[in-house]
């Protein structure tokens, strides 16, 4: 393990080049499973497949995968599966070639999010939704998320990724601290005499999540800004596994992944989500989506690893910031999983900073959530009152239009676009 973490990275346009260039590498098979058992009716899925993207070197597929768990009602969920992944599409500049879109897509994903939440709050329903939406693009896997619902990855070896973030107050002391920091408070209800009973929550509003999309019912502090993480598999592959809570509730990661070894994925949705509902009874939706991300030709399980099954790895090798200048010539792949991006702050300002890769790329006079056109002079730069603001000038980009700077600056606490506070369920 030691020497292995002693390699030095390359950089996604690299490795994207190597394989489109010398033709060594196919892209893999994407094969897909879901399942679900309803108790409320709030458990919404996504699942596109071979979406066509042109590109300078021809056309390019991707996959795309979500899981929406609402609550107070379903609209949330709807209106989000419908809607997110146009906005996020939105968001990233057109004509780029396949390197640069895979490396927008973090970014894109966030303004898909943000833009996502305004839209359906202006609708003035009062349901909210977690989000865990996948894209998948070659052997890149881009995974953003908010709330409980998971994904986790089991590699070719049975090691195992957790590739999204758990909003729970409970179980999240950053995010405490965030929401206290904006004007919040976090505690379990009260039900007089000083007893307090059930998870932590935030107040007003009652939400035991920190972020989410939708929930106009509780203060901006519970945000849509998604984490995100993006990795690429080796060319062995590996198995995915999206779940709402009803599953993690009931298996852990190691037991989910473990019970359907050897099934494809469409056996292996089900299966989980009977587990799932025999361990503990069918107390919540229990929804399921199994992908399958293999070479060509090869049959679409998870094998049996001769490994030692369920390592939990919550750290990647990251991209060394020198890495742009490393010789592809004497670049072996290793089979492991390379993590190329991870960042869960809520501050947009660090979401869209000036040193983002490709910012040059991003139209300088559009608004970086919603896409509109802002007149030069009417922009107001994302860095505006952020702790750091003095190192950037006013002119420095991204820019935001008045409206979505009202929304930032209600998720930083230093306004209120007025919602109405009530208890809620989740």
């Amino acid at each position: 393990m030691a020497a292995r973490s002693e390699q030095q990275s390359v950089p996604l346009s690299v490795l994207l080049k190597r394989e489109l260039a010398h033709e060594k590498i196919e892209n893999p098979e994407v094969a897909h499973g879901q399942a679900g058992q309803s108790k409320k009716g709030e458990d919404l899925t996504l699942v596109k497949t071979e979406c066509q993207r042109m590109v300078g070197d021809g056309v390019s597929t991707y996959s795309v995968f979500g899981v929406f768990d609402g609550h107070n009602g379903s609209a949330a969920a709807i209106y989000t599966k419908e809607n997110l992944l146009n906005n996020v599409l939105s968001a990233i500049p057109p004509d780029l070639n396949r390197s640069e879109w895979v490396a927008a897509l973090p970014r894109a994903l966030v303004a898909g999010f943000i833009k996502t939440d305004k839209d359906f709050q202006e609708k003035g329903q009062k349901s909210g939704t977690t989000v865990t939406f996948v894209i998948i693009e070659g052997w890149v896997v881009t995974v953003a998320s908010v709330g409980d619902s998971r994904c986790v990855l089991e590699s070719s070896d049975g090691e195992i990724y957790y590739l999204s973030a758990d909003h729970r107050l409970d179980t999240n002391e950053e995010e405490r601290v965030r929401i206290t920091s904006s004007g919040g408070e976090v505690g379990r209800l009260n039900t007089g005499g000083g007893a307090e009973v059930g998870p932590l929550r935030c107040w007003p509003g009652g939400l035991c999540l920190s972020r989410s999309i939708g929930d106009m019912d509780v203060g901006e502090f519970i945000v849509p800004v998604p984490h995100v993480k993006q990795v690429k598999l080796s060319t062995a592959g590996g198995r995915l596994v999206i779940c709402s809570d009803g599953v993690w509730d009931s298996l852990p990661a190691e037991a989910a992944l473990d019970c359907c070894r050897g099934m494809p994925p469409d056996a292996a949705a089900p299966h989980i989500v009977k587990e799932a509902v025999q361990a503990k009874g069918l107390r919540d939706d229990t929804t399921c989506i199994v992908v399958d991300i293999l070479p060509q030709e090869k049959p679409s399980v998870s094998a049996s690893h001769t490994k030692k099954k369920g390592m939990l790895k919550s750290m990647f090798r990251r991209k060394s910031s020198e890495s742009s200048s490393y010789n592809d010539k004497d670049y072996v792949e290793p089979d492991v999983v390379v993590e190329l991006y991870e960042e869960g702050s809520a501050m947009l300002s660090e979401r869209f900073h000036t040193k983002y890769p490709i910012c040059n790329m991003f139209k300088l006079f559009m608004c970086a959530v919603c896409q509109v056109e802002i007149k030069p002079g009417e922009g107001i730069s994302i860095h505006e009152g952020a702790p750091n603001s003095g190192k950037f000038r006013p002119w420095d980009g991204p820019f935001l239009c008045s409206s979505c700077q009202e929304k930032k600056e209600a998720m930083e606490g230093k306004r209120s676009l007025g919602r109405v506070s009530s208890g809620s369920d989740d």
